[in-house]
């Protein structure tokens, strides 16, 4: 899947409806699913991504991993994406970017994406 193609479906399945905000929702969802990520899984999940997608994921690969449950993660994150962006907000824009993530890459690549995941993210991934 192709970049253009990416935000376009992260625009359709409820991210924003403007191109370049849907670019930022989605490296600041990567940047952060990055950081709860651990053993290569980012650089493995980047692979199967866009070139323009691949760094927000790769970026902490050094640091420990986080452990935040999903109201962590999506804390996090509506604080990231300022204001006017809340909890409910963040948790659309998140299933936007992760059920798109679903389409774009393997199966086995998501099951070990999730596998690294508090059980709480799974309704993320469904559109």
């Amino acid at each position: 899947m192709r970049s253009d193609e990416f935000l376009k479906n992260v625009t359709e399945t409820g991210g924003p409806g403007d191109p370049e905000s849907a670019a930022v929702v989605t490296r600041t969802v990567l940047d952060n699913l990055g950081k709860q990520l651990k053993g290569g899984e980012a650089a493995d999940l980047a692979a199967q991504l866009p070139a323009e997608l691949q760094e927000p994921l790769q970026r902490h690969g050094s640091e420990a991993p986080l452990t935040d449950d999903v109201d962590d993660f999506l804390r996090r994150l509506a604080d990231q994406l300022g204001e006017g962006v809340g909890p409910d907000t963040a948790r659309v824009y998140a299933r936007a970017v992760l059920s798109t993530l679903d389409a774009a890459v393997s199966e086995g690549e998501v099951d070990d994406l999730r596998s690294q995941l508090p059980a709480g993210f799974a309704p993320l991934f469904e559109g």
